[in-house]
């Protein structure tokens, strides 16, 4: 099966620190970074549109749809960009961060102006496009340079596993934040005694997630150290690159698998606050449920390591997916309508989903050794591009989905807010809620089961014969 050849050169670094807490805390900043934007507009934007801005549902949903397909192919060609950037003595990869923080931070507090509310319909669309399709840009240069850094700080594979486990528990932390305190921070009350979603208040909450990303960036890029540093002999032609890249199997199966995660990730935080805010009509309650959505992975992280130890990855995920599946289809048949119920429930179902969330980032460091052990050729960032690309894929479906969903539902959306949905439309929220991830985690599970080819023993094989021929370079 391996088949390397002498095309990179590993370059020494002299008096490069050990491998350690630093890096753990340094790339656990980084996604918390991302998350305190990430939570804000994943989960929020929509509700934005509809409730602040008076946008169509439908509209939402083809901008979703356009801005991820352009999303995608930034991943790809930023991928290929990191990969092709010369080393420098802080590596290849931080220096994307160090540059790109300050456009996207910006980037992130124009998509909340205030007062854009008083423009004319056409050109709130044509704000919404622009802002939303260069946010998503700026968001590549970020994303894949810091996802590409793991396979760069350490070669170890245990070490690799504690970095997924750190990034996804920043994730967690930034994420279950802003789940928690936007729901509090974004209503207002009106004259009448009526709490309606500010669009002021959302630029307020902006500016502080933007600020919180723009320091932990800088934290990221001073407590991290690349240690694996190849440089190329010669650029592979772009057929050469598409040929390596399909002989990755694992790169496949995984491009599918985090395809259906990502949907369900993406419509599960707008579904949640639908859900919260027209079927139980309760915002605290979804406080806590956005709280839910991250925090389980703060509860499974300290058992991360010993499950990946003693079972492998991809066994363990498997059966935790198909464990959310389950719980999900039985909160349907209840048709709770208590919220803080359906928060205990909740909490049970999202521990599957949250157990492969805090291992998905070793996934991908695997992967991307997987494609160096097929074709000889190190393409951290091409690899974690080509990822990140179905990731966009599938928050481009998400959001289309999404928006077209609450159309075909026959949800009424409004710019002065307060309106309340038929009980109909109400019970067909929850249906969606509950039911689109039974079917996402239902075909990412089996997708997995079936396809991936790196299991517990072949991934230990893999890293040795890696680390053997690394270290020869």
């Amino acid at each position: 099966m391996l088949h390397v050849e002498d095309k990179n050169k590993e370059v020494a670094a002299s008096s490069v620190p050990a491998f350690g807490m630093k890096d753990k805390i340094g790339y656990m900043f980084g996604d918390l970074g991302n998350c305190f934007i990430l939570g804000l507009v994943n989960s929020f934007l929509m509700i934005y549109y509809t409730n602040v801005l008076g946008i169509a549902g439908g509209i939402v949903g083809v901008l979703f749809l356009i801005s991820r397909i352009v999303d995608a192919v930034a991943d790809v060609t930023v991928g290929r960009l990191s990969d092709l950037s010369p080393l420098t003595k802080e590596g290849r990869f931080s220096p994307w961060i160090r540059r790109m923080k300050y456009p996207f931070t910006l980037a992130c507090v124009i998509l909340f102006l205030p007062f854009v509310q008083n423009f004319p319909d056409t050109l709130k669309i044509v704000y919404i496009f622009v802002s939303y399709i260069v946010y998503g840009i700026f968001l590549s240069t970020i994303n894949i340079p810091y996802g590409s850094m793991a396979s760069a700080i350490s070669s170890d594979p245990s070490d690799r596993v504690s970095l997924s486990t750190y990034r996804s528990v920043g994730s967690a932390i930034g994420g279950s934040t802003t789940g928690f305190l936007i729901p509090i921070l974004m209503y207002t009350t009106l004259d009448n005694g009526d709490r309606v979603i500010s669009g002021m208040h959302f630029f307020w909450i902006a500016i502080g997630c933007a600020a919180i990303a723009f320091i932990a960036y800088i934290l990221t890029c001073k407590l991290t150290t690349e240690r694996v540093r190849v440089e190329k002999k010669e650029e592979a032609s772009t057929k050469q690159l598409l040929q390596g890249l399909s002989k990755n199997r694992a790169l496949v199966v995984l491009v599918i698998v985090d395809l259906f995660i990502v949907i369900n990730q993406i419509l599960a935080g707008t579904n949640l606050t639908y859900l919260f805010n027209d079927y139980f009509q309760n915002e605290k309650a979804m406080s806590v449920a956005l709280l839910f959505n991250y925090g389980t992975v703060i509860v499974l992280a300290p058992f991360a390591k010993r499950l990946t130890e003693r079972f492998g990855k991809k066994e363990a995920s498997v059966c935790a997916l198909l464990f959310s599946a389950v719980m999900y289809l039985i909160m349907y048949f209840m048709h709770i309508t208590n919220p803080w119920i359906y928060l205990v429930v909740l909490f049970i179902a999202t521990l599957g989903a949250g157990l492969f969330n805090l291992m998905v980032w070793s996934f991908i460091t695997d992967v991307i050794d997987y494609h160096q052990y097929v074709t000889g050729d190190r393409e951290d960032g091409t690899v974690y591009g080509v990822n990140s690309f179905a990731r966009k894929v599938g928050q481009a479906l998400a959001g289309a989905v999404g928006g077209f969903m609450l159309q075909l539902i026959g949800y009424h959306e409004s710019a002065a807010g307060g309106v309340i949905q038929t009980a109909v439309v109400r019970d067909r929220i929850y249906a969606m809620a509950n039911l689109v991830p039974v079917v996402c985690l239902v075909i990412a599970a089996v997708t997995l089961l079936i396809g991936y080819p790196l299991t517990k023993s072949k991934t230990i094989k893999m890293g040795e014969e890696l680390k053997k021929i690394n270290e020869g370079n």
